[in-house]
């Protein structure tokens, strides 16, 4: 959940931040690993569906692409901001550079400028900045989130295409499945009516609820109508509260991989901000945002193992956030001194696992899928067609 917390900071500026935390208690903790001294906590509730759709809008990904090719061309920050604003004709985008405008015009920061507008700037993007700010390499650091993003948006892609073809295929199938009971069985079942012959019993049980079907025709579209939709509105809401992902989590091969996704996220994400020179504390709370609940919970465990000074190694093993390749590269990330690119390679090692997965598990779950159909729809079919073999036969 989000909340806006009033702030103080170290040059006794009042500034409000939005944190995404578990609660009031965690939301001043992350304050406090900020180096800012909460004043007031308060969460946010979104009072229309309108605003969320207007941060959708905002692309954070476009908006750290176009800054760091403005900036790379010789442009300061003021500048490049101004020249997106003034190419910009999407209102609200305008309103989001309009306020960073100001606030750098009044010499505020630019991280502290991102944070004010928490709705649309996560705490991971304000961090890395604010790390920018104090090693004086902005473009670096938009470059690393970009690099960051698009992985990101990689590895989902591949899940959101990996699923397009198998949903495609059921909707279909069930559609076709629909049709023949609902319009074909009933015509078949005239026919066979007039021939006065005992029907084989599935054939008569299949006649029977296609009858059934086309004479409550309305009563079931409205039935497969309202499923649909409490279908949705449930996947909805396992999706906002993290269900979904629970459930699947203890599905077999499944749940492994689902693990891997968890643990690419968050140490890419670790690894990006302990690159920019960002504290393991502070990095651990900001990464705390971007995994599911119970990681969180896990990830919070290590946080504070961490502060009472066990290695980062030895602290993701105790809490299971580990795998055995990943605990071997972080330890010697920790000899060498450069554990975030160590956290970056782990990542890309399970970005490649996942992929592979992705894969292998579309190669075989399309053909068995496109099976299934063809067997229910085959099915329905032999049945229809049964009493004319057994005519035929009795013909012949």
């Amino acid at each position: 959940m989000q909340y806006e917390v009033r702030t103080l900071s170290a040059v006794n500026a009042i500034t409000i931040v939005t944190i995404d935390a578990i609660d009031e208690q965690d939301a001043r903790r992350q304050a406090e690993s900020r180096a800012l001294q909460p004043i007031s906590v308060r969460p946010i509730v979104l009072k229309t569906a309108s605003v969320s759709l207007r941060q959708r809008r905002f692309s954070l990904l476009l908006f750290s692409q176009e800054m760091l090719a403005l900036i790379k061309a010789g442009l300061s920050l003021f500048e490049a901001i101004e020249a997106l604003r003034e190419k910009e004709s999407a209102s609200e985008v305008c309103d989001i550079l309009d306020r960073l405008l100001a606030a750098l015009r009044e010499g505020r920061r630019f991280s502290v400028a991102l944070a004010e507008q928490g709705g649309y700037f996560p705490p991971l993007y304000v961090g890395l900045m604010q790390a920018a700010e104090g090693t004086s390499d902005l473009p670096l650091s938009l470059a690393r989130f970009v690099e960051y993003q698009k992985r990101i948006d990689g590895i989902r892609g591949k899940i959101v295409s990996a699923s397009i073809y198998p949903i495609i295929l059921m909707t279909v199938g069930g559609a076709v499945t629909v049709f023949l009971v609902c319009y074909v069985v009933p015509r078949f079942a005239l026919v066979y009516q007039d021939t006065g012959r005992d029907l084989p019993w599935l054939s008569q049980m299949m006649i029977m609820w296609g009858q059934l079907a086309a004479k409550h025709a309305s009563e079931f579209a409205t039935v497969v109508v309202a499923s649909a939709a409490l279908s949705a509105i449930w996947v909805r809401r396992l999706l906002r509260k993290g269900g979904v992902v629970h459930l699947a989590s203890r599905l077999p091969m499944v749940g492994h991989q689902i693990h891997l996704y968890e643990l690419s996220r968050l140490y890419t994400t670790l690894g990006m901000l302990l690159e920019g020179g960002i504290p393991a504390t502070n990095a651990l709370m900001t990464a705390c945002a971007t995994v599911s609940a119970a990681t969180r919970d896990r990830l919070l465990a290590a946080e504070q193992q961490i502060r009472s000074g066990r290695p980062l190694s030895l602290a993701f093993e105790v809490n299971g956030l580990t795998t055995t390749i990943s605990l071997r590269m972080l330890r010697v990330g920790e000899q060498s001194g450069q554990l975030g690119a160590m956290l970056t390679q782990a990542a890309e090692f399970y970005d490649g696992d996942i992929s592979r997965f992705i894969e292998r598990f579309t190669r075989t779950f399309e053909p068995i899928l496109m099976a299934a159909i063809g067997l229910i729809v085959g099915f329905i079919v032999v049945l229809l067609y049964m009493p004319i073999f057994d005519l035929a036969g009795s013909l012949q």
